[in-house]
């Protein structure tokens, strides 16, 4: 069985507004604004994704809701509308819903500027808050500071995500690893044993732009050590974060040592996330930390057995809500807007993402029929019962990713240490913190 590559489509660094898109209803450039007979959606999810086929069949039920309505289905990035996201719904020519990045630093921002229309009306109205729940209503919900975890809601998620690790059976078995790990010491002596029978044990990046694996292995040991307030502290600006005590610089320290113990590989620098899955799916690399998001492509191109677990031993896992549905200030068509929401969160919608393997929200892991799928959505909800989601660490604060991903580019190339990283960690998130909380 050989791998198939696919093409992943990316946006211009332009204004999306002048991004290449791909439309359902053809190669039009349509404005959304002109005709209330056009209905626009803008997106970022990979279409051979769970979600991303989920909501293909979305746009086939809503087609035949609104059969005299014509969809301009846009594909954009996800750094394409972190970067433009403001550009993008400012002016009366604006899409009618869009998929817009959870937390204070995007989404967060969005709202408190008046770019988002709120929807906690239309929220209870459609009961859509009895399908979204507990801790994946946290990143729905912003206040007058565009602060996440209460006020209104401005966004709608579909699914919930969690990170773990992907592995090849067959380098596992080479290596002489008989059993999954099921503490951080055993794992950490089952990626000795891969680096000594001269494998790379995780597939990793760390370029600047969209290289998140490195950040994903970081923030998994800070979640490793962390209880629930340590994680709620720092996410939710609640308290001041000491980086320089546990959780934060036992966890920078033991990336330092995965990184020179060859843990995650070389040269990560150039590296995105999709050519760390590709190095994954080739038979490269033992392993790949990533979510949900690869779980249909790697189940349907792996060409060889695999199977996944989440860090061992660890306190917290790295997971959250998907991101978001929101309807912009300026959008023409609010009411189509609500009803694609509603199609994307019904029964037939998020049973076909569960199938997939996309941790729907709404669905019904009973009706999942293949038997690593069902299990792999009943580890989401063991978690999710347990409170034990760390979220992802960008969202604290205005600008983080960008921060984030050069520290971590940094560190991989080692030109950085830990110590280095918590000391610059503390300045940027403390300045960070101080202004957004000035509002």
């Amino acid at each position: 069985m050989t791998t198939t590559r696919r093409q992943v489509l990316q946006c211009a660094a332009g204004a999306l507004a002048a991004a290449v898109t791909a439309s359902l209803a053809g190669c039009s450039n349509v404005s959304s604004g002109g005709d209330s007979k056009t209905f626009t959606i803008l997106q970022y999810e990979n279409p051979e994704s769970a979600q991303g086929q989920g909501w293909a069949l979305a746009v086939e039920l809503f087609k035949k809701k609104h059969p005299d309505v014509t969809v301009d289905y846009q594909t954009t990035s996800f750094d394409a509308m972190r970067q433009n996201a403001k550009v993008t719904l400012t002016g009366q020519d604006v899409p009618d819903v869009i998929e817009f990045n959870k937390g204070n630093s995007d989404g967060g921002q969005l709202a408190a500027q008046g770019l988002l229309t709120p929807l906690t009306e239309i929220v209870e109205e459609r009961g859509w808050d009895t399908k979204i729940t507990g801790g994946m209503q946290a990143f729905a919900k912003y206040d007058d500071q565009g602060l996440a975890g209460s006020g209104d809601w401005y966004g709608i998620p579909n699914i919930g995500e969690y990170v773990m690790f992907y592995y090849n059976k067959d380098l596992f078995a080479q290596a002489g690893i008989t059993d999954v790990p099921t503490t951080l010491v055993e794992f950490e002596a089952a990626m000795d044993s891969l680096v000594a029978a001269g494998l790379t044990p995780v597939s990793s990046s760390a370029a600047t732009s969209q290289g998140f694996n490195q950040m994903w292995v970081w923030y998994s040991l800070v979640s490793a050590g962390a209880t629930r307030d340590e994680i709620d502290d720092f996410m939710f600006l609640r308290q001041p974060v000491d980086f320089s005590k546990s959780p934060w610089s036992d966890a920078a320290q033991r990336f330092e040592e995965w990184i020179d113990k060859g843990y995650v590989g070389t040269e990560l620098g150039g590296l995105n996330f999709e050519q760390a899955t590709l190095n994954f799916l080739n038979g490269d690399k033992a392993m790949l930390i990533w979510n949900q998001g690869e779980f249909a492509r790697i189940r349907e191109q792996a060409p060889f057995e695999w199977g996944y677990f989440t860090l061992p031993g660890a306190q917290m896992q790295m997971g959250s809500s998907g991101h978001l549905w929101g309807v912009p200030a300026n959008a023409k068509n609010k009411e189509l807007a609500y009803d694609w929401i509603e199609i994307t969160l019904s029964a037939e919608v998020q049973n076909k993402i569960g199938q997939l393997g996309g941790l729907p929200l709404a669905g019904d892991a009973s009706t999942i029929t293949d038997d690593l799928t069902r299990a792999y959505t009943e580890r989401f909800n063991e978690l999710l019962k347990a409170d034990s989601l760390s979220f992802y660490p960008d969202y604290p604060i205005p600008g983080f990713l960008d921060f984030i991903q050069p520290g971590m580019q940094a560190m991989s190339n080692g030109n950085m240490t830990a110590e280095d990283w918590t000391r610059d960690l503390q300045a940027f998130y403390d300045d960070g913190r101080d202004a957004t909380l000035a509002g």
